[in-house]
């Protein structure tokens, strides 16, 4: 039941990108230590103790997140959204061997931050819905915007864009996976199922 976390190295990969600005004051950026992480690692959904499997992507602006079955729908005035994440779409939750990941979908709800317009070569564009959500890196809570999209075909469920990695300082190192030293809590996929069971996720 654990993550990986984030080394305390400093690349020479993004060091003159424009990008790389943290959420903070001017003064604790200038003091703060960029984190370096791999080009893969594991995320773990904060609210669900999912791990997924996600890929830093430097040419990726917004994140994005494995979903299907996404659907608008109106909550107290404001535009939602409600979405699946099936689980043997990849198989990354850790399992005792008493279930299938197939037979595991987890129920998400929540409000849309925006939409955005995918531009798709040879097909027509996409528009996505974006929500919010938090999860944890390297040992460490973040919180950042993810498109939702099918990424079934993908080997990566998740994508770390640029926006994340400028608001919370990290550099990414291009040659290495896994980089991160810390951990974080995770569950098993038999304990995701009796918690996540007749739930839907707000």
């Amino acid at each position: 039941m654990r993550f990986l976390n984030k080394t305390v190295l400093v690349t020479a990969l993004l060091c003159f990108s424009p990008l790389l600005y943290s959420a903070d004051s001017d003064e604790n950026r200038e003091n703060r230590t960029p984190e370096v992480l791999g080009f893969v690692e594991w995320v773990v959904m904060k609210d669900t103790a999912l791990r997924l499997k996600s890929r830093l992507d430097t040419g990726a602006k917004t994140s994005s997140l494995h979903a299907v079955n996404v659907e608008p729908f109106e909550k107290d005035g404001e535009e939602w959204v409600s979405f699946q994440i099936p689980l043997g779409d990849h198989e990354d939750q850790p399992t005792e061997g008493e279930i299938e990941h197939e037979s595991i979908i987890l129920e998400f709800e929540r409000p849309v931050e925006r939409t955005v317009l995918i531009k798709r070569k040879g097909a027509p564009s996409q528009r996505r819905y974006v929500v919010r959500m938090e999860f944890c890196i390297g040992g460490s809570i973040h919180e950042t915007q993810f498109s939702l999209a099918d990424r079934g075909r993908f080997s990566y469920p998740v994508l770390l864009g640029r926006r994340f990695m400028r608001d919370d300082h990290i550099l990414v190192d291009s040659t290495d996976s896994f980089m991160a030293s810390k951990e974080c809590d995770y569950s098993s996929l038999e304990e995701l199922a009796e918690e996540s069971q007749a739930q839907v996720i707000r």
